[in-house]
């Protein structure tokens, strides 16, 4: 924080975004476990597809949300695991696992919910993913949710 002239500046910068793919999640079934005395868990397994300027495919058989959710209802963790396949921009098949945890918080806009991704791929177009700088963000979908995964550029 910066103090001008007995004023409070705040000074944030906002990274420049190139979104590469969206994961079009659809929901197959939650395993609840409900918990009075503290923390809760729900398992959301889902399936989908992924469209994208850099990646197109499909949602593997497997890909499951892990969310606690505190005694309070406030604090609300997300880790999902899932793993893509189909085709890179170059038109190359490829594989793309995503590990993609976040927090749940009160809504901005449209946007539910922003994560932390990290990829690994065996993609040598998109390779450079496996060390690079990724946001998720969490939109409501009709059949589940849309994840747009973004790449920071600085």
């Amino acid at each position: 924080m910066i103090t001008l002239r007995g004023e409070d500046v705040v000074i944030t910068m906002s990274p420049e975004m190139e979104e590469l793919f969206t994961v079009h999640v659809q929901i197959k079934d939650t395993i609840p476990l409900d918990n009075q005395h503290g923390e809760s868990v729900v398992l959301i397994t889902f399936g989908g597809h992924v469209t994208g300027a850099m990646f197109e495919g499909i949602v593997l058989e497997g890909g499951v949300d892990t969310q606690i959710i505190g005694k309070d209802g406030l604090s609300h963790s997300l880790s999902a695991r899932y793993m893509l396949k189909g085709q890179d921009y170059t038109g190359q098949q490829c594989e793309i696992y995503i590990e993609n945890n976040g927090y749940i918080g009160k809504p901005q806009a449209s946007r539910l919910f922003c994560t932390s991704p990290r990829i690994i791929t065996n993609s040598q177009a998109l390779g450079h993913l496996n060390v690079e700088a990724l946001i998720g963000e969490g939109y409501p979908a009709p059949d589940g949710v849309d994840i747009k995964i973004f790449r920071v550029r600085a």
